[in-house]
């Protein structure tokens, strides 16, 4: 047998025994009657049942230690708490668990953590009806689900949660984008981000400070720095991963100054609702302007988000961040005087470049889960379902079972064979079961099986990925229905999983009001009225629309409607909303509406379907961040690439380019290249105004 079964056994045993015996016991006691511990001599006894009890506390299962006041080990006495093990009951509404259940049916699959969520869904939902056989709602969709692209990715982020959850000190090497440089890097890893990409914060040792690491940029596989068990104590008193999570891009590093940006009434209430947080606004004269002042690290960074504003913005100091947007502005003119720019000579595709690039478009998106739950919390989950089927007299089919686990018939068969040797003492085990010829699983519980029919506590992987999952869709769903099932969950748990090891970073800015209006206009099936920002057209229109659902992409979030003037089917980004009513006036649903018609497509590639593609060059100090983000049409011999936009409109293009801060230039089409000249001029003006 091996080893971790045999561990997993004694420590399964363990619990039992203590919880039937429900009084303090020895250590001699332990050993004598508990499965896998009888045939140690003493001193494999010590070594195994320190490392079993530090587990199982690391699980958030702490076992009572009564020391004698003569302090000899051999007197301790062992017990274990009801409420140590036991999840506390948790009064959801059919309300809260259909949300939950709703938050399930959209992440499986392509959620990193999927699985110890569907573990953690069957513990908090018990004695209710299993949210995953509640009736699916379609009133939300997700484009952007937490997911990691490829088995190396996967691997990645398996071991880094490990590692932060053993307090193990990792290495591996590391791509540094901005000095375009390869090293290794030693990191103690406190917590992962996830903010439309995985992130991991660390302390690292070469530079003696907290780092900010993105998956995808290391390199290679992740290593374990030593043999111990441990490394580090874990993160420092009073480490916070928000800040992290919720900066600017222009604030990732060690801030260099503050910024004053003067932003027209035009968009205000745009940059206070959603970049708000990342400083802080007054009021500029009395005509509504306001002034932006945010703290930077990154000029580049900042300069492109001001310039991508266009004409409503102006940056009133300091000095060197002024230089930095008039330079820009210039860089931009000249590389858009004229009919064309001059390129540098194209450098042939290699072999493996082509390969790559095959793989790519043959790849599929869909993954299965990253993260694997510890295989105790399978075997704790799978007792309670088998002991409940065992007392009721019911048979399970095998197969329904292996749906529900997410596990293989093999798997199945093996974890039912584990369970079957788990006792609590004097040859009484907690259940016997067997999976017959026809697929079915008849159950015997034992008379002290009860302890195993009331749902365990949530391991720290389930209490991370429910949360998570919660955290990733937001207020997205019918008012109420998360959040308040959150409050429930962290009150249950007494503490908020998101401090232990994973942060999920907010998408956008506040638009939680316009999420609720747009659902209360989803569910009472009554039109939905806009006033819409369009930034490409820099005017607003007011949309009465049929709204159908919530979804997300890598944009943020949107309505999916069916906009009656247009006659098709519109997505209103809801951060562009100026405001939003319910109206009074009901709708029929049209049967050819398909509001998650677009998951698949440019929500979550964010290339728009269009007719037209441009041609780009980007300049060689932003190419290798072309590379990562865009699509590679051409590699020049200086470096630079040419990168294929997909476009429907000119405006759109246009603020893309802008934003790139004279890093790039449209080469065609031709209209594209005057109207990018055409903004330069506009913003030059404005800037002396």
């Amino acid at each position: 047998m091996a080893k971790d079964t045999e561990k997993l056994i004694r420590q399964l045993s363990l619990i039992s025994y203590l919880m039937a015996e429900r009084r303090p016991v020895t250590a001699l006691e332990i050993r004598r009657d508990v499965e896998g511990y009888s045939a140690m001599n003493e001193d494999a006894f010590a070594r195994r049942f320190y490392a079993d009890r530090s587990e199982l506390d690391s699980l958030g299962i702490a076992l009572t230690v009564e020391r004698p006041v003569d302090g000899v080990a051999e007197q301790e006495n062992y017990s274990l708490r009801p409420e140590s093990f036991h999840l506390p009951a948790i009064a959801f509404s059919d309300a809260e668990l259909a949300g939950l259940q709703t938050a399930l049916s959209l992440l499986d699959g392509e959620f990193a953590y999927a699985e110890p969520l569907r573990l953690a869904l069957q513990q908090i939902s018990w004695g209710r009806s299993n949210p995953m056989n509640a009736p699916e709602q379609r009133a939300v969709g997700l484009g952007i689900k937490a997911s990691v692209d490829g088995h190396e990715l996967s691997q990645r982020l398996a071991k880094i949660e490990t590692a932060i959850f053993r307090n193990k000190t990792i290495t591996f090497d590391y791509y540094t984008m901005a000095r375009d440089d390869t090293g290794t890097r030693r990191v103690d890893p406190y917590h992962l981000l996830f903010k439309g990409e995985f992130y991991l914060l660390g302390y690292a040792h070469e530079r003696k400070a907290l780092r900010v690491f993105r998956l995808s940029r290391i390199r290679g596989k992740v290593a374990y720095a030593t043999k111990a068990e441990h490394d580090f104590k874990g993160p420092p008193e009073g480490f916070d991963p928000r800040p992290y999570a919720n900066r600017a891009d222009w604030q990732f590093g060690d801030p260099v100054g503050t910024a004053e940006v003067e932003i027209s009434e035009r968009i205000a209430w745009q940059i206070e609702r959603h970049f708000g947080r990342f400083g802080e606004v007054q009021p500029s004269g009395t005509n509504g302007d306001i002034v932006f002042a945010t703290p930077y690290a990154d000029r580049r960074q900042l300069t492109a988000w001001v310039l991508r504003l266009g004409e409503h913005a102006r940056v009133l100091g300091p000095p060197e961040l002024e230089r930095e947007l008039a330079e820009r502005v210039e860089l931009l003119l000249e590389r858009h005087r004229g009919a064309t720019l001059e390129l540098a000579e194209p450098v042939p595709p290699s072999l493996d470049e082509e390969a790559d690039a095959v793989a790519a478009t043959n790849g599929s998106r869909r993954t299965e889960a990253a993260i694997r739950p510890e295989r105790f919390a399978r075997l704790v989950t799978l007792a309670s379902i088998l002991i409940r089927a065992g007392r009721a007299g019911v048979k399970l089919a095998a197969a329904e079972v292996c749906e529900t686990m997410q596990i293989s018939e093999a798997e199945l068969r093996e974890d039912i064979n584990v369970l079957n040797v788990v006792n609590f003492g004097g040859g009484s085990y907690v259940l016997y079961a067997e999976i017959d010829e026809d697929g079915a699983i008849e159950v015997d519980p034992e008379p002290y099986s009860d302890n195993f029919a009331r749902p365990a506590r949530l391991l720290p992987v389930e209490a991370k990925a429910l949360v998570a999952a919660i955290d990733l869709i937001g207020e997205h769903l019918p008012e109420g229905s998360l959040q308040s099932a959150r409050e429930k969950i962290v009150a249950a748990l007494g503490a908020d999983p998101m401090q232990q090891g994973l942060h999920v970073a907010d998408q956008g800015g506040d638009d939680s009001r316009v999420a609720r209006v747009a659902s209360e206009a989803i569910n009472r099936r009554h039109l939905l009225r806009l006033d819409y920002y369009k930034p490409n057209e820099d005017e607003y229109t007011t949309r009465v629309v049929e709204p159908y659902a919530l979804v997300n992409g890598r944009e943020g979030w949107y309505v999916a409607s069916f906009d009656p003037e247009r006659d098709d089917v519109r997505h209103f980004r809801l951060d562009r909303i100026r405001h939003a009513e319910v109206t009074e006036i009901p709708y029929e649903p049209r049967p050819e509406v398909n509001p998650a018609a677009e998951l698949d497509g440019w929500l979550r590639t964010g290339e728009v379907q269009a007719s037209r593609i441009a041609r780009v060059w980007v300049s060689p100090e932003r190419a290798r961040w072309a590379r990562e983000q865009r699509r590679v049409a051409e590699e020049l011999a200086d470096g630079s690439v040419i990168v294929e936009l997909p476009f429907k409109g000119t405006d759109f293009l246009v603020r893309d380019v802008l934003a790139e801060a004279g890093d790039a230039a449209v080469l065609e089409p031709a209209e594209a290249r005057e109207a990018v000249l055409a903004a330069v001029h506009r913003l030059r003006a404005a800037a002396v105004r």
